[in-house]
């Protein structure tokens, strides 16, 4: 059985201006979080999931006013839609492969299954077929840079580990970490063909440090600063030597 289009995308409000935009019909371990965050000025998108259906079209959320859309990394289900913003930024590590992604770079090969579906995207979806499209990047994020939405300063955290361009963004007057696939509450992924394991640890380490009040992650649910404190603790332990 396939999803209907007007049923593919589900919204949350999370207070301080974040929303949740994310896909049910595809399983837990493999959706992401998208994180629409209004501004006074202009809003950004961190993610845009994996792009099967139209998002600009359903979702008016990310319509409304000027939109920056960014790449916390560029695996499949963090890009898919991201050719349907003017305005994309990511960081210089990974900007080939948002300009020119292929299945293998994305990691839809070999992730993308009918498996990983609780309900078919709509027709003409096919697993076998699915890419997603090249959106080349109108700004190159690096380390310390900052997105200003009039009202909120967002700074960019390199955090390179599960991939060579990862990044997370912090917002100080909040507390709040969007953290993209290098910290989350599940199961984490340090085995990608440009994961390495030396950048991993540097980055959790440094993200260790922030006084971080609320974790918006790229999977699973949000949690405190009590608990990102916890997970990366129980990490670097089971990583010491």
């Amino acid at each position: 059985m396939r999803a209907r289009p007007e049923e593919w995308y589900r919204l949350e409000s999370r207070g301080d201006g974040v929303t949740l935009i994310e896909e049910p019909w595809i399983r837990p371990f493999f959706r992401c979080n998208m994180w629409h965050v209004r501004g006074r000025d202009r809003d950004l998108l961190i993610d845009s999931g994996m792009g099967v259906v139209p998002l600009r079209r359903w979702v008016s959320l990310v319509t409304e006013r000027p939109l920056t859309a960014v790449a916390s990394h560029t695996h499949f289900d963090h890009i898919g839609a991201h050719h349907e913003f003017e305005d994309r930024a990511v960081h210089p590590a990974e900007a080939a492969i948002l300009a020119a992604p292929t299945r293998a770079a994305t990691l839809a090969d070999p992730y993308v299954t009918d498996e990983i579906f609780e309900r078919l995207p709509p027709e003409p979806y096919r697993s076998e077929t699915y890419a997603v499209r090249g959106a080349p990047a109108t700004r190159l994020l690096a380390d310390g840079d900052v997105l200003d939405l009039g009202d909120r300063r967002l700074e960019v955290i390199h955090t390179p580990g599960h991939s060579p361009g990862g990044i997370a963004l912090w917002e100080a007057e909040t507390g709040i970490l969007f953290s993209g696939d290098i910290v989350y509450d599940g199961p984490l992924i340090e085995d990608t063909y440009h994961a390495d394991a030396r950048d991993y640890r540097r980055s959790m380490e440094r993200l260790l440090t922030l006084p971080v009040r609320v974790v918006h992650g790229g999977h699973f649910p949000s949690y405190d600063g009590a608990r990102h404190r916890a997970i990366i603790a129980e990490w670097l332990a089971r990583h010491d030597g």
